[in-house]
Parts: structure tokens; C-alpha cells; sequence
């Protein structure tokens, strides 16, 4: 069953190729992104998590803690991240998971339930959809799903915008309006009232129309 926005992230348990981890105790307080790869040694993906790694310190930055799933054995992963670091220049530097049984791929909506087996035979075709990113808020609650094809590598840039977005809407009453970038200017909720408004922005706003209130971004 797919999952949606705002649904609880799956728990499980799971070897990775940083030792055994209980996800949510893993995760902790911190807001976190699973990003899932159809197969190991695969060109698109390979690339992919050669952007995550370096990027990571800007993960870290925002407190955004990162890991991989793979359907293949662990041990595959650790071949493979030898193969990472040579083509893309550096090392992985977050856990990867392995999901031999499928069964987290099946929990998180990314295989059918019925799917048989494990993943001993199976191919990038056959597993196709495990092309996700999800972001999970310290709630452990989905903020956010993005589906990929396996032809076309994830924009982690893009992906770090979203976090800014979601971490900044998360603690004050705006939305972020498109393209948005960190230290730009926001719009106040919906949901706040222009009573309401007026405390939290004694300044004013700009309102191009009455239901687009413009600010300058908060907390900045």
C-alpha cells in the first residue's frame, strides 16, 4: 500500500553497511531522508549517491540525517561503494540497507505486496520502482515523497530547498512560494488571519492581491 504525506514513516530493523539499525531509534529526534535504489551497481544510482555524499555536509548542516536501501545483500553494498568513491570521488559517509527479504521495499509502498522471493535474481527492471526519496520530520511523520525513473538521476539540490521549506514552515505560519530559495521572501498562511497578521508582522506586507501576503522570510 502507498504511502502519503503525513502518514508514519515504517519502522524496521535492518543490517546496513554501517552495522544493524532500529530506524527509528536511528532517526532519533532529527529529521531524515530514505532514498531507495532498484539494484547495486547501477549507473544513475551509483552517480546519486556520490551526490549524497558530498553533499552531506550540507545534511548535516540542517540536521538532516541520511540513509540509502538497496534491495541487494550488504555485503553487495560494500563492493559497490569501492566502485562510488572511484567513479564519483568520494567516499560513502551515511548507512546503506540492505534489503535482501524485500520486505522494507514492500512496507514503504515501493514493491507489491505480493511480490515473491527476495532479491536474488531480480533486476533493475524487476525492481524499477524502488526510486524514491522520502523526507520524515522528527515526528517520524512523511513531509514529503518524490518518485524518480530509473533514467533520470535525483536533484539533491533541490532536495535540500525542499528541507529549508519544510523545516522553516514547520516552525512559523508561511508557505514558500515557487522557486523559492533560503532568505527569500515568504507568504504568510492561509490559515492566519489578518488580525492575527498584524501581531506577527507589525511591519505589514506586500499583498499583490488580498490572499498573497509577502514577507520577509522569518528567523533569518
Amino acid at each position: 500500500m502507498a504511502l502519503a504525506l503525513g502518514d508514519t514513516a515504517p519502522n524496521f530493523q535492518a543490517e546496513t553497511t554501517e552495522g544493524r539499525i532500529d530506524f527509528h531509534e536511528w532517526l532519533g529526534d532529527q529529521w531524515g531522508v530514505l532514498f531507495s535504489h532498484p539494484k547495486d551497481f547501477t549507473p544513475v544510482c551509483t552517480t546519486e549517491l556520490g551526490a549524497v555524499a558530498r553533499l552531506k555536509p550540507e545534511f548535516d548542516r540542517r540536521g538532516v540525517k541520511v540513509i540509502g536501501l538497496s534491495v541487494d545483500p550488504v555485503d553487495d553494498h560494500g563492493r559497490w561503494a569501492k566502485d562510488i568513491e572511484e567513479t564519483q570521488g568520494t567516499a560513502l559517509n551515511y548507512p546503506l540497507i540492505g534489503d535482501t527479504d524485500l520486505s522494507i521495499s514492500k512496507a514503504w509502498g515501493l514493491l507489491p505486496a505480493a511480490v515473491e522471493g527476495g532479491s536474488q535474481g531480480r533486476t533493475a527492471a524487476d525492481n524499477q520502482t524502488v526510486r524514491n526519496v522520502f523526507v520524515i520530520g522528527p515526528d517520524k511523520k512523511i513531509k514529503l515523497i518524490l518518485v524518480y525513473p530509473m533514467t533520470t538521476g535525483r536533484n539533491f539540490d533541490e532536495i535540500l530547498r525542499v528541507i529549508d521549506s519544510l523545516q522553516l514552515t514547520a516552525t512559523h505560519r508561511v508557505a514558500t512560494p515557487a522557486d523559492w530559495k533560503q532568505g527569500e521572501d515568504v507568504i504568510i498562511a492561509g490559515s492566519v488571519s489578518n488580525e492575527e497578521a498584524k501581531t506577527l508582522y507589525p511591519n505589514g506586507w506586500k499583498a499583490p492581491k488580498p490572499y498573497i501576503r509577502i514577507v520577509p522570510q522569518p528567523g533569518g
